[in-house]
């Protein structure tokens, strides 16, 4: 049997596609690629128009041919004379079976019928594939081949609850919590307009000193009623529970008090004194135009160099999480805050995040602003933004102490099976294609419920299927359990971590794998042909 493969990435690309949304399918393909070479010939085409001159070329020399196309069936070709197969990753709990006027190719059940059989890489996409088009419809569930790659990690780089350090090389950019300087004031950007300093108080003022009654312009009536504001602030920190601490809470009602009700009032060498135990405000705001003027952006705006070779030191509890912030389906808001605060007063827990978008500016702000509202937290954020070579991801899969998934739908989830490969427990919902190997035995399980969603290509945006929502308390706990047995209860987490190991022996190992290929596509295996050795390597999300 000759196998013709095809996926949109392919290795000449794969550097410049993070982010991508067949950016996935190429890992598949590379993953499913030995697995097939140990059942015949495997040919690798640029194009699909490749695919029936390859095909009537071999059919001439008497071999069989069949081509599997590593896309969704919407961007898969139908009329070619070759046979073939899709290769799906799907999330939903329904495939689409509508479509706007003019784009029936949208209709999966008509696509996949034509097709005839299907290979899926989760149970949960072979059951939305049934619903639609039968019982009895040929459905494959073949998840990726991966157990076997991870052998030399494995011995390499042994699982271990607390880091005692490591160093993580890059071709990017890293983005550090504990290097930015993370604060509240830093999301007010400098003013440039003019009028806006005049406005502000900011602009150039004459060299006079100022007339006595410029400092006292409050009515008695205005004191009073910021005084009472603040006596009936401070009453209600006393009676009231709150996430911060009333000692906090009673300084900073006062500070305010003072300064908007009477430190005008206060003798000008007093004030000064009490202005000498916090920083100037001249050293925070531009004090003159032509200085606020020469600042020429909000320095949160100014991206990083993504072009170095960088490299970071991480010891601890790891955890880490591989993903594309432009994926909805990511949830990682909920992975970075439910982490801060849970580990908001831990100092040797660190978050890293691999980020597998290419282009830094379409979330480089956002980011850096959801941890300036975090902020002060002990805990550490690391942000690794670049491609990884096989031994520099190699050194993140050692680097782990637990591997988190927060998703709300995953059609396999390559990263999650790595680091469960490499031994590392992991932090992760139990829904869609998750269902298929994660419980409580290799990792902490984030609770979630349904919600209805649309289909990605759906241009109607009409809700026709469902997805999960993970349950923020959950994960937060789940950190927080997590955390605790790393640094109580090391002999728990390395049974968790033999058993995420071993369920992806079980369930992804090559043999298993070859077994469920060779009886859908009934061949035979060559004896002598043993698994093939995988380096480390790119993952996807």
């Amino acid at each position: 049997m000759n196998f013709i493969l095809y996926s949109d990435v392919n290795d000449r690309s794969i550097s410049q596609s993070l982010g991508r949304p067949e950016y996935s399918y190429y890992f598949v393909l590379k993953a499913y690629r030995p697995v097939l070479e140990s059942l015949g010939q495997v040919h690798v085409v640029a194009s699909p128009d490749d695919v029936d001159p390859l095909y009537l070329q071999l059919r001439q020399a008497g071999q069989d041919c069949l081509f599997l196309s590593f896309a969704p069936p919407h961007k898969t070709p139908t009329d070619l004379q070759c046979p073939m197969v899709c290769v799906i990753a799907w999330e939903f709990d329904s495939i689409p079976s509508e479509f706007a006027t003019g784009d029936e190719r949208q209709d999966w059940r008509q696509m996949l019928a034509r097709h005839g059989r299907v290979v899926t890489l989760s149970t949960h996409t072979a059951q939305a594939i049934r619903r639609s088009l039968g019982e009895d419809f040929p459905v494959l569930v073949l998840p990726t081949p991966l157990w076997e790659r991870f052998a030399q990690v494995r011995q390499s780089y042994p699982s271990v609850p607390v880091n005692p350090g490591s160093t993580l090389q890059i071709k990017g950019c890293i983005i550090d919590s504990r290097a930015l300087g993370l604060s509240a004031d830093g999301l007010i950007a400098p003013i440039h307009n003019e009028q806006e300093l005049e406005i502000r108080g900011l602009a150039e003022q004459p060299d006079e000193p100022p007339q006595p009654e410029q400092l006292s312009r409050l009515t008695l009536r205005r004191r009073l009623l910021i005084s009472k504001h603040y006596l009936r602030e401070g009453f209600r920190a006393l009676t009231t529970r709150s996430e911060h601490r009333l000692p906090f809470l009673l300084k900073h009602n006062l500070l305010q008090w003072y300064r908007e009700a009477v430190s005008d009032l206060v003798p000008e060498t007093f004030r000064r004194k009490l202005a000498g135990l916090r920083k100037p405000a001249a050293e925070i705001l531009p004090v003159t135009v032509a200085q606020a003027l020469e600042q020429a952006e909000h320095p949160q705006a100014v991206l990083p160099d993504t072009n170095a070779q960088v490299q970071i030191d991480v010891s601890g509890v790891v955890y880490v999480s591989v993903f594309n912030p432009e994926d909805g389906r990511k949830n990682w808001h909920h992975l970075i805050t439910a982490f801060c605060w849970a580990m908001r007063d831990v100092e040797d827990a660190t978050l890293v995040l691999k980020i597998t978008q290419h282009d830094l500016s379409t979330y480089y702000v956002h980011l850096i602003t959801l941890l300036s509202q975090l902020s002060p937290f002990a805990c550490r954020v690391v942000v690794l933004h670049g491609y990884l070579e096989d031994e520099e991801f190699a050194r993140l899969y050692g680097a782990a102490s637990f591997y988190v998934n927060a998703s709300r739908c995953e059609g396999l989830c390559l990263p999650l099976m790595e680091f469960m490969s490499c031994a590392r427990p992991v932090i992760a919902p139990d829904h869609t294609a998750m269902s298929d190997y994660i419980d409580e035995r290799v990792g902490f399980i984030v609770k979630s419920s349904r919600e209805p969603t649309i289909w990605p290509e759906d241009v109607r945006i009409l809700y026709r299927t469902l997805r999960h929502r993970p349950d923020w308390g959950s994960l937060k706990a789940a950190y927080e359990d997590s955390y605790a047995m790393a640094k109580r209860r090391p002999e728990a987490y390395q049974a968790m971590a033999a058993a995420a190991s071993e369920r992806m022996r079980e369930y992804c190992g090559f043999s298993s794998v070859q077994q469920r290929a060779k009886t859908f596509f009934d061949l035979q295996a060559p004896d002598e042909i043993a698994p093939v050795a995988f380096k480390s390597g790119a993952t996807s999300c």
